[in-house]
């Protein structure tokens, strides 16, 4: 069977994969299996890692990598390739060719990065209203999002341009099923900062915009520290992570009024504990008593949230009395059918992250919800940091693995993407090895299965990975 033919089976073959993983992911956090990565390979996997001549980013053999974009570049609009390279969604659109929507997680002392360079020298260029919001200096913030056009058949990228700017912190979020990119604002700076406008948004960015798009806040979907969004194609439900560096996020759902164009509005709620009306706890953190183990489910209470544009900067406190439940840091979320998953980076007795699946109700949103609740697993905790550590972005390829972007920062520690077999056989697929060792990020798949995206963070690269992807070692 090639490879192509397994990616026919989509996502719903990619989810159901998934069935055994919690029993095996446990088994493998194990001390029998907290080995280096050259064994994890050897076993199963593609193999050793080989290493890059180019000290970028060593993968096995037969694969290979192709720098498609980097920081710096000028674009064919004119502007240049913001630095800070995050979140990324690959988007068909139409024949051969994606559009990968790439976050630039850029905040107020970025200027210079940014997309109109060093000492903002292409200013000029933007016209007014073109963009969301202005620094204490009365410039352009530097964040947004860019959109690579990227031709799968010659492997060649043909073209660049900005298409969302003056946000900030653009950290991660997510594609939706209409052809479109959440681009999700990973802070609430505002006014008392000496900003325009406040900030934690979600910012919406369809594939095929030609050039800047206007940039309108989707307020309903709330304020806060925004990392990630993950849409079911099937109900319109819309799942929201929350990065709080305290450790003590949220977990949201958005309910559209119009499944199809979240600015319409809906209703915003929080995830609770239905065994902890007084506020439950996900993290598992070091030094306290496990609330629960791998493979566990809780069952589910969703909080409507009131005041959700935050001006106060308390709304997850507002709400973890109300009862919702903490989650540590949660970052990277990726719909299947199975679920939703998402990466809680820094939970975890070991506090080297999280995978927790939410399992949603079959009356999603809907009446009849309180009697069939849905239900969060603790998926997997790994408990040794050469198994996997700091999980941070998050895919599903087309064939049913997921692949998770490390974001330890370390001088001694690489930075890997992991690969997660259905069964819960963790393997490396990548190291990043170029200077910094900065955080992985971004990693998506093109459609057909044939090319993975992902982007080293600092200064700012993005690369298409192909290679025997149908040549796994089971």
């Amino acid at each position: 069977m090639t490879l192509h033919r397994r990616a026919l089976l989509g996502a719903a073959a990619a989810g159901a994969a998934f069935s055994g993983y919690a029993l095996r992911a446990q088994a493998q956090t194990a001390a029998a299996q907290a080995a280096d990565e050259t064994y994890l390979n050897e076993v199963h996997g593609y193999g050793p890692l080989v290493p890059d001549p180019y000290k970028i980013l060593d993968l096995p053999e037969g694969f290979s990598y192709r720098v498609i974009s980097h920081a710096g570049q000028t674009m064919d609009d004119g502007f240049f390739v913001p630095y800070k390279a995050d979140g990324m969604a690959a988007i068909p659109i139409g024949g051969s060719k994606i559009a990968l929507l790439r976050n630039h997680e850029l905040n107020p002392r970025d200027l210079n990065y940014g997309p109109t360079g060093p000492g903002r020298k292409l200013i000029d260029k933007l016209k007014p209203g073109q963009a969301y919001d202005v620094g204490p200096d009365g410039h352009p913030l530097p964040g947004g999002v860019t959109t690579l056009i990227y031709d799968l058949k010659s492997q060649r990228l043909e073209s660049q341009h900005l298409s969302l700017t003056g946000t900030l912190i653009n950290c991660s979020g997510g594609a939706t099923p209409w052809g479109s990119w959440l681009s999700c604002e990973e802070t609430t700076l505002s006014s008392q900062a000496g900003l325009g406008k406040s900030h934690g948004w979600v910012f919406e960015v369809p594939a095929t915009a030609k050039g800047l798009v206007d940039p309108v806040p989707l307020t309903a979907m709330g304020r806060f520290q925004h990392e990630a969004a993950a849409v079911d194609p099937g109900t319109g439900v819309i799942y929201e992570t929350e990065d709080s560096f305290d450790s003590k996020g949220l977990f949201y759902r958005f309910l559209p009024h119009d499944r199809r164009n979240p600015a319409k509005g809906g209703r915003l709620q929080a995830l609770g504990f239905r065994d902890a009306p007084e506020g439950g706890d996900a993290r598992n953190m070091k030094g306290s008593e496990p609330t629960w183990r791998v493979g566990e489910t809780r069952d589910c209470v969703w909080i409507d949230v009131e005041g959700s544009d935050n001006p106060h900067e308390d709304l997850r406190l507002r709400l973890q009395a109300a009862g919702a439940a903490f989650v540590g840091r949660g970052e990277g979320i990726f719909w299947s059918p199975e679920g939703v998953y998402f990466t809680c980076t820094s939970s975890g007795p070991a506090g080297h992250g999280q995978v927790l699946r939410y399992i949603p109700s079959p009356h999603e949103g809907q009446a009849g919800e309180a009697d069939a609740p849905g239900r969060l697993e603790l998926f997997v905790e790994p408990t040794d940091s050469r198994v996997m550590d700091f999980a941070d972005n998050l895919a599903i390829s087309p064939w049913g693995h997921m692949f998770a972007c490390e974001d330890r920062y370390s001088e001694t520690l690489r930075n890997h993407l992991k690969g997660i077999t259905p069964d819960g056989r963790i393997y490396t697929i990548a190291r990043n090895v170029f200077e910094g060792n900065a955080e992985l990020a971004g990693a998506c798949f093109s459609p057909d299965g044939s090319t993975c995206f992902v982007n080293i963070y600092w200064p700012g690269l993005t690369l298409a990975i192909t290679g025997p992807w149908s040549s796994f070692r089971v």
